[in-house]
């Protein structure tokens, strides 16, 4: 359910026992707000940032979160160059503006290109992204120690990215590690 149920945990969730603090989404991945995000990442209307980062930043204070700063999913380098942004890295900049917290796009990097996980099943989106996020060179994990740091991204399908750039937040020390994104698939529910 949008923005209602906090407290349930998907089957999926539930069932792959993620180390994610929690995930939150602004809607179902669907109608108008799947046209938006389609548009932004695909179609270049970087424009469309602006409204969903703002979404985002309405569910943040509606879901009643807190914390340090927002970490936007990085792309690889290769990917970055072909769409010319990170819809991701847009978003979380609007929405940080908002809530007034710092955006931490320098944090981690994504050391490896992968490919789409569009049509891929569970198992293979795992290991897809498995080891393919680091923190950027130049960060001290000292730094990040009792952090509690919020992933943004567009959508989130199965968890397996945002878990993947998590592992070496959780590694260098973080306390907590959310997750927030527009659009969640089917009738799943928060966790």
């Amino acid at each position: 359910m949008p923005l209602a149920s906090v407290a349930a945990s998907c089957a999926a969730c539930r069932r792959d026992h993620f180390r994610l603090d929690g995930l939150r989404f602004v809607n179902l991945y669907q109608g108008a707000l799947r046209e938006a995000i389609h548009a932004l990442k695909y179609v270049g209307q970087k424009r469309l940032a602006e409204p969903l980062g703002l979404l985002l930043a309405q569910a943040f204070s509606a879901y009643g979160m807190s914390i340090d700063g927002l970490v936007p999913l990085p792309l690889h380098s290769q990917r970055q160059q072909q769409r010319g942004y990170n819809q991701s890295a847009l978003l979380a900049r609007v929405c940080a503006r908002h809530l007034k917290l710092p955006c931490l796009e320098d944090l981690v990097i994504r050391q490896r290109a992968t490919r789409t996980q569009v049509g891929l099943n569970v198992q293979e989106r795992l290991q897809n992204v498995s080891g393919a996020f680091a923190l950027a060179p130049n960060v001290n994990p000292c730094s990040l120690t009792w952090r509690r740091l919020l992933l943004i991204d567009d959508v989130c399908t199965t968890g397996a990215s945002l878990e993947a750039c998590a592992a070496p937040l959780y590694a260098a020390g973080v306390q907590e590690v959310w997750g927030l994104v527009l659009g969640r698939p089917g009738n799943q529910t928060a966790k």
